[in-house]
């Protein structure tokens, strides 16, 4: 399939799929826990960026890496300007923070093959994975060429998101999720 078919494909579909080297995949949906990690540091984001240039978007923000690449990140954040492909505003191309939750079915996707195509775009200055089976939040920051890792675990961790002057405490992220209530393979 090529990039204008799979556009037009996805605009008329029901369901999101992701778009790799030609090939569609269709997204899974998310679990309870998933869906308040989301909810929770989407909010936490929400208010530090009152009166600041930064905007977040949700997981059916479709970005584009690069012409072989569309997908749909959990928490996609723009500074300044977001700026889209083509007239139909649907295709996000600047983000500078992307965040993930991990989920036993995409945990090696998102850290393996996902982040090395991330790395591709220009505008990224972060990537942060988080754990819903723990307290535990993988921050990757962009330095020249080099991505430097922080690794916060706990309830009194924090983490700092320099790129938008954020910052994440675990104790908040999580404070929703039931960990004993998690299915873990």
């Amino acid at each position: 399939m090529t990039p204008d078919e799979y556009l037009k494909f996805e605009r008329e579909s029901e369901i999101k799929h992701e778009y790799l080297d030609g090939e569609i995949f269709a997204m899974a949906g998310a679990s309870k826990s998933h869906n308040r990690i989301q909810a929770t540091v989407t909010g936490m984001l929400y208010t530090q960026f009152v009166g600041r240039p930064y905007e977040s978007f949700g997981s059916d923000q479709r970005v584009k890496v690069d012409a072989t690449f569309y997908t749909y990140p959990d928490i996609s954040v723009v500074c300044g300007e977001a700026e889209f492909d083509e007239s139909e505003l649907d295709t996000l191309l600047n983000p500078i923070v992307i965040i993930e939750i991990l989920s036993p079915s995409t945990e090696i996707y998102d850290r393996g093959k996902k982040f090395q195509r991330y790395r591709e775009l220009d505008s990224l200055q972060e990537y942060v994975l988080i754990a819903q089976d723990s307290m535990r939040i993988e921050h990757y920051l962009r330095q020249g060429e080099k991505w430097i890792l922080t690794d916060a675990r706990g309830s009194d961790a924090l983490v700092a998101l320099p790129s938008i002057t954020c910052a994440l405490k675990l104790s908040d992220v999580y404070a929703k999720v039931d960990f004993e209530d998690i299915d873990t393979p």
